[in-house]
This record gives structure tokens, C-alpha cells and sequence, in this order.
């Protein structure tokens, strides 16, 4: 479904409304609320993560879609350059991508070693409990498409003045 067919469907306005019940109430009882969206390339992040801020209130929620690990980044504990995006009181936090690149995608791409991976998959869990008992509500998302589907958005992309930044170099 298009984006703007979303707009006028009755069951994505009540979500909307759901959303910003949920920032509000966020915001009054001075919640920090993290969500991650993480999948395959063109499986629809950033469409979501549109879809997700498009009636809550600008002032209480940012994104957050990091690029490639700078030579100061990878010198650093992998987590620190997350940890100055997380939410404060109030706040919803949306990461396009995030942590999980060490998992999903810098294997892939060569932006880690096999070390670094193992090193990830055995603090991953212990760094989001102290997410969780800092009192951050951590939600996650894991979109997929077939193959198929991922060919033909990375072609539409490939040829798209709108969308080609979209393309990893």
C-alpha cells in the first residue's frame, strides 16, 4: 500500500491516535521510550518510521539514522556512539538501524572483524538490561521483504532521483 493510501484508511488514523496517546503519556509521567526498527535493505524502516511520526508532537520524539562508524567511533566502546542518542524524560527516540548494525549488516559490509561480532553478541543483551533497569521502555521492529521485493525497491531506488541517497555507496 502507498504511503498516502495509509492516510485516509480508518485503522491507521485509530493507531495514529494510539501513538499519540502514548507520546502524551510519555511525556506526562516523563517516560523514555526507544524503538528500534531494524530489517533487510527496502523492507520499509524509514516508510514506517514516517508513518509513525506523522501526527505526534515534534518536540517529544527525534530519529536517529547514524552512518558508517567514524575512526574515532570505532575506536570507542561500540555502544557509546548509541548511548548520546538515547531518549531523555519525556522523549520517544526512533532509530532507522541501530546497535544491530553489528549484527546485520557490518559483518556484511566489513566494518567488523569476527571478533567484534562475537564481542557484540555477548554484551548485546546485558547493554539493553541496563537500558531497561535505567527505566528506557525498548521496543523493537524486524521487517523483511521476499528477495524478490528487495530486488525490485533496490532497482526503483537505483533509478529514483527521490529516493537513490536511499543507496548505500
Amino acid at each position: 500500500m502507498h504511503y498516502d493510501s495509509y492516510i485516509e484508511d480508518e485503522e491507521f488514523l485509530n493507531l495514529q491516535v494510539e501513538l499519540v496517546r502514548l507520546q502524551l503519556w510519555a511525556v506526562e509521567n516523563k517516560k523514555r521510550i526507544a524503538i528500534l526498527f531494524e530489517g533487510r535493505d527496502c523492507a520499509g524502516k524509514g516508510g514506517a518510521i514516517l508513518r509513525f511520526i506523522r501526527y505526534i508532537n515534534p518536540r517529544h520524539y527525534r530519529t536517529v539514522a547514524l552512518d558508517k562508524p567514524t575512526k574515532v567511533e570505532k575506536s570507542q566502546w561500540y555502544f557509546q556512539r548509541y548511548v548520546t542518542h538515547l531518549p531523555t524524560e519525556g522523549m520517544i527516540t526512533l532509530f532507522d538501524r541501530s546497535w544491530y548494525n553489528r549484527a546485520v549488516v557490518e559483518p556484511v559490509m566489513g566494518f567488523c572483524s569476527e571478533e567484534d561480532y562475537v564481542r557484540f553478541m555477548a554484551q548485546v543483551t546485558q547493554f539493553e538490561k541496563m537500558l531497561v533497569d535505567a527505566g528506557i521502555i525498548l521496543i523493537k521492529f524486524w521487517f523483511s521483504i521476499s528477495q524478490d521485493e528487495q530486488a525490485r525497491r533496490i532497482e526503483e531506488r537505483r533509478t529514483s532521483p527521490l529516493i537513490s541517497w536511499k543507496l548505500s555507496p
